[in-house]
């Protein structure tokens, strides 16, 4: 285990399981690739956010301290959005909290992320939510936050074939 693995061991052992939602994707793509796309600027504004949504960024600065404000826009809907980059351990895991873009969000979760490289070439992406209370939990699946999130990755792995194509 490495030190940065055993650090997020231990920040998220004693989470309430009830109050976690859980996403994995195997993508295919090395590691460094899959975390580039998350961390590239350029990159992440062109795949991020379910089908169907665009992104318009307002700021953003993908470093540790660093914000990313942007809505997600599509035909009949805004959800402005912000993410704060609390740490950044290339190319190994990312932790942000993410929220609507105002201050005092009450919804606001922490989200991690951890690229797994594989032997074959192929990364497993882990994206955990860690929500306030279970009640916050519940809201964001009844929303779609699973459904969501999967297109999310999916349109990163498109993202990232279209780049390797």
């Amino acid at each position: 285990m490495t030190d940065s693995s055993a650090r997020v061991s231990s920040a998220w052992a004693d989470w309430p399981l009830d109050r976690e939602i859980v996403l994995s994707r195997v993508i295919d793509a090395p590691r460094e690739s899959v975390f580039d796309a998350w961390t590239d600027p350029e990159q992440i504004v062109l795949w991020f956010g379910p089908r169907g949504l665009a992104i318009e960024t307002h700021e953003i600065d993908i470093r540790e301290g660093g914000v990313w404000r942007f809505d997600m826009v599509g035909a009949d809907v805004r959800y402005d959005n912000r993410m704060t980059f609390l740490r950044i351990e290339r190319p190994y895991l990312i932790e942000v909290d993410h929220g609507s873009d105002k201050d005092d969000d009450p919804g606001k979760f922490r989200m991690l992320l951890t690229f797994d490289a594989q032997t074959d070439g192929k990364t497993v992406l882990t994206l955990r939510q860690m929500h306030p209370t279970r009640a916050r939990r519940e809201a964001g699946i009844g929303f779609g936050a699973v459904e969501f999130g999967y297109q999310t990755l999916d349109k990163l792995a498109g993202h990232l074939a279209a780049r390797t194509a």
